[in-house]
């Protein structure tokens, strides 16, 4: 059996909006990344077969450091689906193994992920998240990450009324 986080959240918006979340800069700026985190750079390039390049900041109490992924987009199905393989980069986008940016040795290098909107009303989206990978010894962190960042969305939505 294939190891995966799910992460699901209803969001009070429509699903062209929660689809600009990924599609948009600055949407991915206001919500890529755990609590206190910030997210500096959001180059967006969504085709399939393009690739784009997030960068997440720590905050300067966590050590400040400044962490890269890549998202190589494999299959983009408009307001129902995304599918993309995330992995960790360097500034320049160049992928990295998890070794050489000081992870540990059981972190997946390629984290195969799926977004898929569900339409709940004209109003209401559900969205869930995929990850299908083996996180190893900080799979608790990866899914409260992948949770917090998720929360941080559904806020931008509650900010807006």
């Amino acid at each position: 059996m294939e190891k995966k986080l799910e992460v699901k959240r209803i969001f009070n918006a429509s699903v062209e909006e929660v689809w600009k979340m990924w599609t948009e800069p600055e949407y991915v700026k206001q919500w890529w990344g755990p609590d206190h985190f910030i997210c500096p750079l959001a180059n967006i390039n969504f085709n399939e077969g393009s690739t784009s390049l997030i960068c997440m900041q720590a905050p300067k109490e966590f050590g400040g450091q400044v962490h890269y992924n890549i998202w190589q987009y494999t299959k983009i199905i408009h307001l129902k689906r995304i599918e993309f393989v995330m992995n960790l980069a360097d500034e320049n986008g160049n992928k990295q193994k998890p070794s050489e940016v000081g992870m540990p040795a059981d972190f997946p290098e390629d984290i195969r992920t799926v977004v898929t909107f569900n339409v709940i009303n004209p109003a209401e989206t559900e969205m869930t998240v995929t990850e299908y990978a083996n996180f190893g010894q900080i799979t608790h962190f990866a899914t409260l990450g992948l949770e917090q960042s998720l929360d941080k969305a559904v806020m931008l939505f509650i900010s807006k009324k």
